[in-house]
């Protein structure tokens, strides 16, 4: 039975396993996100208190 001999199998599973760790992760990291939040600033929104208008 052929597919119980692991010679060719392994070779082509750590071959296929380093195309995927040499190809893939620099296109995932040179992806940039279209809306990049910008940085906020370091004071608090003043709220203002809420007037209800029934008694």
């Amino acid at each position: 039975m052929p597919q119980l001999d692991p010679t060719p199998w392994f070779a082509i599973f750590i071959f296929s396993w380093a195309v995927f760790l040499t190809v893939l992760p620099p296109k995932i990291a040179s992806h940039t996100f279209p809306n990049d939040p910008a940085p906020q600033g370091t004071t608090k929104p003043t709220t203002q208190p809420w007037n209800w208008p029934w008694p």
